[in-house]
């Protein structure tokens, strides 16, 4: 069973995505849809929704090699695809994850008998 969680930090979203907090930052600024919501202590708290969009930036900037524009673009008139791709791309990732999960612990098994 998978536990979500209801708020990630910054940190945590950039080590997920494999970029620097501040691309994450700068994507916040450019892009009106990533709204986190700020703790007492200012810490931006990105929601699910949050990580959604960030899939999609993602994909768009980093994967494609669009620009910021032309991802505001995108997402302006092929969103329903984009997130629909994007949670493809994730169910995929969480697959591929068990798999490697299971043929790790299958190889200890296997290193017991």
């Amino acid at each position: 069973m998978e536990i979500k969680k209801l708020y990630y930090r910054i940190g945590e979203v950039s080590e997920m995505f494999g970029v620097p907090t501040s691309t994450i930052r700068y994507w916040e600024s450019e892009f009106d849809v990533l709204r986190p919501r700020k703790s007492t202590k200012g810490n931006r708290m990105f929601t699910e929704r949050d990580m959604r969009y960030l899939q999609i930036i993602y994909q768009l900037v980093k994967v494609k090699g669009y620009t910021i524009q032309g991802a505001k673009e995108a997402m302006k008139t092929k969103f329903d695809k984009l997130e629909e791709n994007a949670m493809m791309i994730r169910t995929l990732n969480n697959a591929r994850s068990f798999l490697v999960d299971l043929d790790k612990r299958l190889a200890e098994r296997l290193k017991e008998s």
